[in-house]
């Protein structure tokens, strides 16, 4: 890793924490920044899941005196259903060889691209007249944590959707999307830590960049402009998948 290299892994993720405090999508963000370093794909995606997820407990304790249950299923079924879809997710990437999760790559990108841009600029704000079943609650929940411990790209999205399906309220969701967030990528960490795959060098730099990019974000959030930073990562976004696309095609 150069001396530039870090400093742009630096300012990716300081841009990042500001991201994921306002609106999400901070992986866009320090993704390709750490690709930029040197590293391979699977390598990069653990190396962002261990940097941001400092900044994810904060964000989540900041938003905790919104936290709600769902009417039909408990904080601690919750929890529990994200732990252990977290921990799967995390163990099929480990499973997953870094040449085939480098061919995988550019379609979750696209799909966390269109979900994101789907999610934030053509979403439709329509009541469902019935909330989730306990089973469809609890699967959907589990599924979206087995991709956020694999990959994660757009889990936030992915869980506001659910979420209020379920039958919480878009401030609750929110705030139960954030602790939830946390909750996934914590057995996916205390997974990912015993890996030879993490740059711990670029952990360094990206998490005390984004958690301070976070703090800001959390204290700036009614001054920041946030369609331009969701169109900000929508462009990001759809650049890497083009990108990654042209990469892999070029290889092979």
């Amino acid at each position: 890793m150069t001396a530039g290299s870090a400093w742009l892994l630096a300012a990716a993720a300081f841009v990042a924490g500001i991201q994921n405090a306002v609106a999400g999508g901070g992986s866009f963000l320090t993704f390709p920044a750490l690709l930029f370093t040197g590293l391979d794909p699977r390598a990069a995606n653990i190396t962002s899941t261990v940097a941001l997820f400092p900044g994810q407990i904060a964000t989540a304790l900041s938003s905790k005196r919104n936290l709600v249950s769902l009417p039909q299923l408990g904080l601690p079924a919750l929890f529990g259903v994200s732990l252990a879809g977290g921990a799967l997710g995390a163990l099929l990437l480990l499973s997953t060889s870094v040449t085939v999760f480098s061919a995988l790559v550019p379609w979750l990108v696209l799909f966390a691209t269109v979900v994101f841009i789907g999610g934030n600029f053509f979403r439709q704000k329509t009541a469902s007249p019935k909330p989730l079943s306990v089973i469809a609650t609890a699967a959907t929940q589990f599924a979206i944590s087995v991709y956020g411990g694999y990959f994660g790209g757009g889990i936030g999205i992915l869980m506001l959707a659910a979420l209020t399906m379920a039958g919480a309220n878009l401030r609750g969701a929110g705030a139960l999307k954030n602790a939830l967030g946390a909750i996934m990528n914590l057995s996916a960490v205390l997974i990912f830590i015993f890996s030879r795959d993490i740059a711990w060098n670029q952990v360094g730099i990206a998490a005390g960049a984004a958690l301070v990019g976070g703090q800001i974000g959390a204290q700036v959030l009614n001054q920041v402009n946030e369609r331009l930073l969701k169109i900000g990562v929508a462009v990001i976004g759809s650049a890497l998948t083009i990108g990654l696309f042209l990469r892999y095609n070029n290889a092979n």
